[in-house]
């Protein structure tokens, strides 16, 4: 009896240690990524909110609204492999940081956009160069944090995507009603000018603050070194491909593509229609809508610490993804029935968005369980890609749907639709081996 509880004794300042060099190494990265990640997504929330007024300035109609921000997605598909595939050879610090800098130009570019076609192909640029951004980010975590923590840093890190809306919905708002005409700049021109500045800035910060691997890192000592490469080592026994071919052929691969998909088609309904969807509700000024755009990502940013800290908590991972997707489900339903209405229509994009960012979090808990090495990255990447074909065509339908009918609803409708899909596939389309795995997790209490 005695040497079972010596060794509880001895295995407990072992443990402490290790969660406080885990608290130092999380320090370290994640603020900084999370604010890559916020800068990353002020062009999902600029676009929105510049199409308030670039579309009357340049004749566009919803449909090529719609077609114009789904261009983003196409680009980023078509290069996200190969661009997490160069990142495993270059290191994630380099080409993070080349995706931020050319990304940022890009961005500024969009000021330049005068007709349909300019803004299909600056769209389609912007979509090539961010590619490979947040796949990459996850295949860097996995060489920084053990899986029992990652439910927790994927929630800081998609809950940026909420801070993000928080401020930038003001911020585009403020861009454009007080610097409209400012040295004959409209003021969409200004919002996207300066919204490219922060993420050239961040692109510098992260190439001289990353490491690529624990061994490169000068700010941990040996011991600290050797712990955290343990405690790595420890999980990598679980996982079962190691190269690109191997997650090709895994049918898990495309489950959690499919997946992804209908996440992606949820949460870029709602980036790209809010503003409009508040301005039909009977808001017209510019600064005003972006005030209420932050209250469904206030919600968010409660709701996805709270979901992922219980997750992580309880090691229970499927049936809180699915709560959280039908939650995305319900919240369209009520944008859809009730969009005359601005305090429905809030209750429904508050219930929508924190269900769809909070499931961002937990759905990338699974696929660093079954992919690594070279298989991690280029599987992440493919499911990434996959996932973007969400982002093609939500918006562009939704967009399409307002210009035959006068109403997004029906469009809000087919995207509850999409959801329901998703939640069922998450429920009962994902295999036994994933739920194995996820089992044998040991949760954390930390």
């Amino acid at each position: 009896m005695e040497a079972p509880s010596l060794t509880a004794n001895l295995a407990t300042p072992v443990a402490e240690e290790e969660q406080r060099l885990l608290r130092k190494v999380a320090w370290r990265i994640v603020p900084l990524i999370m604010t890559c990640f916020i800068v990353a997504y002020f062009d999902r929330v600029n676009i929105s909110f510049a199409k308030l007024q670039m579309q009357s300035e340049l004749g566009l109609s919803d449909a090529a609204y719609g077609l114009g921000a789904s261009m983003f997605f196409v680009g980023y598909l078509l290069f996200e492999i190969p661009s997490n595939l160069i990142l495993v050879r270059v290191g994630a610090r380099r080409w993070i940081a080349r995706i931020m800098i050319t990304w940022g130009m890009a961005s500024s570019g969009m000021m330049f956009v005068q007709t349909e076609t300019v803004f299909y192909i600056l769209r389609f640029l912007l979509g090539v160069l961010e590619a490979g951004f947040v796949p990459g980010v996850i295949y860097f975590f996995m060489q920084w944090f053990p899986a029992k923590q990652r439910g927790r840093i994927n929630s800081f890190f998609f809950g940026a995507s909420a801070l993000s809306g928080i401020l930038g919905g003001p911020l585009a708002g403020g861009i454009m009603k007080y610097l409209a005409g400012v040295q004959g700049l409209s003021g969409w021109q200004w919002l996207f000018l300066l919204e490219g500045l922060p993420s050239i800035i961040l692109g510098f910060v992260v190439l001289f603050m990353l490491d690529d691997r624990i061994e490169d890192a000068k700010w941990l000592s040996v011991h600290e070194k050797t712990m955290l490469s343990n405690a790595l080592n420890r999980e990598h026994k679980v996982h079962t491909s190691h190269s690109f071919g191997a997650a090709l052929r895994q049918p898990v691969t495309y489950m959690l593509s499919l997946i992804y998909l209908g996440l992606c088609a949820g949460i870029y309904g709602i980036f790209f229609w809010m503003p409009q969807l508040v301005r039909t509700a009977g808001s017209a000024d510019p600064f005003e809508i972006g005030l209420i755009t932050m209250l469904p990502y206030c919600a968010a940013i409660i709701g996805i610490v709270l979901i992922g800290r219980h997750s992580d908590r309880t090691g229970e991972r499927r049936w809180h993804l699915v709560g959280c997707v039908v939650a995305g489900l319900v919240g369209y339903v009520v944008c859809a029935t009730f969009g005359d209405s601005t305090l429905l229509l809030l209750i429904g994009l508050s219930i929508a968005t924190t269900g769809l960012i909070s499931s961002f979090a937990l759905f990338w808990v699974y696929p660093p369980r079954v992919l690594t090495g070279v298989a991690a990255a280029g599987g992440i990447a493919l499911i990434n890609s996959i996932g973007q074909l969400g982002g093609v065509f939500a918006p562009y339908m939704v967009g399409r749907v307002k210009d035959l009918t006068g109403s997004a609803s029906m469009g809000l409708y087919a995207i509850a639709a999409v959801c329901g899909v998703a939640a069922l596939l998450i429920a009962w389309g994902l295999p036994r081996a994933v739920h194995f795995i996820e089992s044998r997790e040991t949760p954390d209490a930390s």
